[in-house]
């Protein structure tokens, strides 16, 4: 652990941490230990737990790791937003945090604030998502194999045998290794066969309200299509809320195939009744993982791997059970 400096600099620099991350209720810092000696100083920059019900089950996986009972001082600051998520990293540095473990928004823009941690011998660990930069910058990563997931994705889809496949392609924040991931497998897919055609693709921010606006756009419009691919479970309940005002049908043997990721367990719940037909594995729970690698570093251990690959699995409507809502949902 690092020596305290002087009290007063202190309280001045957790003044400054906490004015720089309450600008919002959405993107806050809030402190949860009070940083008694001993305890191990960590801050975490997530994305807003209100995106998904990944990201909340994500965000309480972590509160529940990182507490002051289990030896930690952690704060927490989130944003969908690069540039503000970076600003948080600065103070966290500034804070003079033992490790700063990081859920980026994107995947550019973070090797200068990497370096500035480096030289402060401040150690990153990377959650969640990937990001573009050396990987000297970090100590590890505990991430998705996002594009596999999108791959998973698009062979099941190419394995329902359709003549044609016009697919409404509702996109996540773009730039983010999800939606680079997802993205990119169905994107070159498209390009490769021609009978799969994207009749809309469009970015819903994880958001559901969007997403049915996209997939009611595309309705308004008369265009036809028999597949909405969205990239998280939100924007396709969002789809599915266009498709049902509309009267078109959904699901199993119906007019329009829809998937979704990330394995909440009401989606899955649409599986199994055969609303939906598909849902990608988005696995949140990452914070035992981040600890033991805390640990292990503490003392003086080396790390077995760099890069942990969190096991995940894609769902069919037609081989789903309840043993796999109980198990795998969200």
């Amino acid at each position: 652990m690092k020596k305290k400096v002087l009290a007063v600099f202190m309280a001045t620099a957790m003044a400054f941490g906490l004015m720089a991350c309450g600008s919002s209720a959405q993107q806050a810092a809030t402190t949860t230990s009070g940083g008694s000696d001993g305890l191990i100083k960590v801050g975490i920059i997530n994305n807003d737990p209100n995106e998904s019900g990944y990201r909340t089950a994500n965000d309480s996986d972590l509160k529940a790791k990182f507490t002051k009972e289990n030896g930690y001082d952690a704060s927490f600051a989130y944003s969908l937003k690069n540039d503000e998520q970076i600003q948080y990293a600065q103070t966290f540095i500034q804070d003079e945090v033992d490790y700063l473990l990081l859920s980026a928004a994107d995947t550019a823009g973070w090797d200068s604030v990497l370096k500035d941690a480096q030289a402060a011998g401040v150690k990153v660990i990377l959650f969640d998502r990937t990001i573009d930069a050396d990987a000297s910058l970090y100590e590890a990563s505990i991430v998705s194999d996002m594009a596999k997931e999108g791959q998973t994705a698009v062979d099941w889809l190419a394995g329902q045998g359709l003549s044609e496949y016009n697919v409404i392609h509702i996109q996540g924040v773009m730039g983010s290794a999800a939606q680079q991931g997802r993205s990119g497998a169905l994107d070159n897919k498209v390009a490769a066969e021609t009978n799969w055609n994207i009749v809309k693709q469009q970015t819903a921010e994880w958001n559901a309200e969007k997403a049915q606006q996209i997939v009611q756009s595309v309705i308004d419009a008369g265009t036809s299509f028999n597949v909405i691919y969205a990239e998280n479970d939100d924007m396709a309940k969002g789809a599915v809320a266009a498709l049902d005002a509309a009267g078109i049908s959904h699901g199993v043997g119906k007019d329009v195939i829809v998937m979704g990721f990330d394995c909440n367990k009401w989606a899955l719940e649409e599986l199994l009744a055969q609303n939906w037909n598909y849902d990608g594995q988005c696995n949140p729970f990452q914070a035992s993982y981040i600890d033991d690698i805390i640990k292990t570093l503490e003392s003086g251990g080396t790390l077995s791997q760099k890069t942990i690959i969190m096991d995940e699995k894609g769902f069919d409507a037609t081989t789903i059970t309840q043993e796999d809502v109980d198990n795998y949902g969200i």
